[in-house]
């Protein structure tokens, strides 16, 4: 059980549940006890201490009988057997992690052993954000709780005082203050306070004020006991008014929270290796960015490395997501945007003396700091992400960044990780096999939140690693089917998904849910996610997109000069242009690896079907023309031949006509 005297008199189980107290003697004799809390506390004082000049009629029966019912109310919380008698009365037996003002007090001294004042100024907070209150505010009054109260403020205004000095050594002067006024207004005696508050408002550019403080005190220190300012604040005084340039006004660098990171509501399931070899990576390059297409997985993973990666005496992680940025906003605009975006999520103030230039003023925060900044999803605006990158590492040495991006940033120094889709079964895998995949096991656990019943075992095994394979291991798109086994159970579900054919592919994203409600909107469905990507294309991108399609021969894209992409007039790509020098190779919806064993790409067949979908709709502008291994028109570049030879190219003959859109039949 966990108890608090650092505010009201409080109790809670270990899991953190509140536990009543009733009754307000059992709860004054618990209080007497926690006073002297691993001490015994004799019969006589603690009966003086609840009842002083009004005693019952039986003393020391009343106390048993109060004893009685706290360890009744204390066993709700399974701490029965606390409260102990142990001549010459009763002591409670607590550890001293159980105990808030045991926690603050190991917090303020491992602050004062600190190296750093950032070090310090994150311990001293912690410890003083176990503070509710007043200490024992319920019992301020009783005599047994006075003395220990007063002693419990002591160390917390001690603690405030060493705070405002560690965070004076950071520059956070301007915030510091105005929250020093309000302490000083309540204790205008503490010399130390009042000097940490001086030296705030004069490094706030606020000499006036800090001048007239100084008369203030001295004329309260006068008036009220006889004496003059201590030494130090006589030193500073003098130091104000000689313009010492120790003392002189600063830039305010903003004062940064630990992390703004996230706290998963979910686990991480299937990516134990991925997350180990992406942290060595960050641990050997300033800049890793994680590549891969749309319902992969990136933003999950880069925030799982992230929260392995604190430090106690640094900064961060700090996320920054820029999935919200218009795409279309180019040049410095867009600049100033991701700036502007990274210097908000760092928590960075506006500041007249501060550069105007936000990334500059990102560059000003992080310069002395050791942290790492997660960007996610930089694709849409990855020129201005490189740029600002680029400028950030150099400014800051000790500053990492971890992108997720579905093309690489191109920043020198770049470390690539690929991120793959979720370890899948093979066909004719042992259901123990099959059960030990990372798509099976991400399913069943999705399946299982969702539909309580549903067991992983050797019956469903199979089924389910049909359902992946089905799905290509895509982590967005195995969450999103997970759900569905409550509606058509596992079995059906396979079934479905196996009776997809080249033109049903709509089917499979009908089949599938939507996401919650709290996920972004092109995260809630993958026909959501996968129109995102294809707005990252650019014309003939999206027309050498536009001609991919998920196909039964492995050798269906042939890297052949005498295939051609797809192209505008005038313009005319082959293939291998497209798929090896264009930005379609890197940032494809569809691609998923090039073979270079078979000089074949192969397009992922849950996202590379996006191509049927969009080749209906879709239109070469002006007078071009579609010439590809996998799919001949009629209407082709003078002197061009069709294609005769390749694995493929029989079977897309032979259903040609029943497959192709018909503004593309002959």
């Amino acid at each position: 059980m966990r108890f608090g005297v650092l505010g009201s008199l409080a109790v809670w189980t270990a899991d953190g549940e509140p536990v009543r107290i009733p009754e307000l003697k059992v709860r004054a004799l618990l209080a007497d006890l926690l006073v002297h809390a691993g001490r015994p506390v004799g019969v006589d004082r603690l009966i003086d201490d609840l009842w002083a000049e009004r005693m019952p009629r039986d003393p020391h029966g009343a106390l048993q009988t109060r004893v009685s019912q706290l360890r009744r109310a204390l066993a709700a919380g399974g701490g029965r057997d606390l409260v102990v008698f142990q001549p010459p009365g009763y002591v409670l037996q607590v550890r001293d992690e159980a105990l808030d003002v045991t926690r603050f007090r190991r917090l303020t001294a491992q602050a004062a052993a600190a190296a750093g004042p950032r070090e310090r100024a994150g311990l001293l907070a912690d410890a003083l954000a176990l503070w509710r209150g007043p200490a024992l505010a319920d019992f301020a009054d009783e005599e047994f709780a006075r003395s220990a109260a007063a002693r419990w403020e002591e160390e917390r205004l001690e603690a405030l005082e060493s705070r405002a000095e560690a965070r004076l050594a950071l520059g956070e002067h301007g915030a510091l203050a105005a929250e020093l006024g309000e302490l000083v207004a309540r204790h205008p005696l503490r010399e130390r306070l009042r000097a940490a508050h001086l030296r705030a408002l004069h490094r706030s550019g606020r000499q006036t004020e800090a001048l007239a403080g100084f008369h203030d005190f001295r004329r309260l220190l006068a008036d009220e006991l006889g004496l003059a300012p201590g030494r130090e604040l006589v030193a500073l005084h003098e130091a104000i008014l000689r313009h010492d340039p120790a003392e002189e006004p600063a830039p305010e660098v903003d004062a940064l929270p630990r992390s703004n990171l996230p706290e998963p509501l979910t686990a991480v399931v299937g990516r134990e290796d991925a997350v180990t070899a992406v942290r060595a990576r960050v641990a050997g390059a300033r800049l890793v960015t994680l590549t891969g297409p749309g319902g992969v997985g990136k933003t999950r993973l880069a925030l799982e490395v992230a929260a392995g990666l604190r430090e106690p005496d640094g900064d961060g992680p700090w996320l920054v997501e820029l999935a919200a940025l218009d795409a279309r906003v180019d040049g410095f605009a867009s600049s100033v945007a991701v700036a502007t975006t990274v210097a908000t999520a760092l928590g960075l103030r506006d500041d007249p003396r501060s550069a105007v230039d936000p990334a500059e003023r990102v560059a000003d925060a992080l310069r002395t700091r050791r942290t790492l900044l997660v960007l996610d999803n930089c694709e849409h605006l990855a020129g201005a992400v490189a740029d600002l990158v680029e400028a950030l590492l150099a400014a800051a040495p000790g500053l990492r960044v971890l992108a997720t991006s579905r093309e690489p940033l191109r920043v020198a120094g770049e470390a690539l990780w690929p991120v793959p889709p979720l370890a899948l079964p093979a066909p004719d895998a042992s259901p123990a096999l099959q059960r030990a995949a990372g798509a099976v096991q991400l399913f069943a656990a999705r399946a299982a939140a969702a539909t309580p019943d549903f067991v992983l075992d050797d019956a469903t095994a199979a089924a389910v690693a049909r359902i992946c394979r089905r799905l290509d291991g895509l982590p967005l798109a195995l969450e999103l089917a997970a759900p569905r086994v409550r509606v058509f159970g596992v079995h059906e579900l396979a079934d479905r998904l196996d009776a997809v054919g080249p033109l049903a592919h709509t089917d499979r994203f009908g089949l599938l849910g939507t996401g919650p409600r709290s996920a972004p909107a092109r995260q809630r469905t993958l026909r959501a996610t996968i129109d995102w990507s294809w707005g990252l294309l650019d014309e003939p991108d999206a027309a050498c997109c536009a001609g991919s399609r998920y196909r039964p021969a492995p050798r269906a894209w042939r890297r052949s000069s005498r295939s051609q992409a797809p192209t505008s007039a005038g313009t005319r790509w082959t293939s291998s242009q497209a798929w090896s020098t264009g930005p379609w190779s890197r940032r494809s919806p569809a691609a998923r690896e090039s073979r270079r064993a078979t000089g074949c790409w192969s397009p992922c067949g849950t996202t590379g079907s996006t191509g049927w979908r969009r080749r209906a709709r879709w239109r070469p502008p002006g007078n071009a023309t579609w010439s590809t291994t996998s799919h001949w028109r009629r209407r082709r570049p003078p002197g061009s031949a069709a294609p005769s030879r390749g694995v493929g190219c029989a079977a897309w003959r032979a259903h040609r006509r029943t497959c192709a859109p018909p503004w593309t039949r002959p």
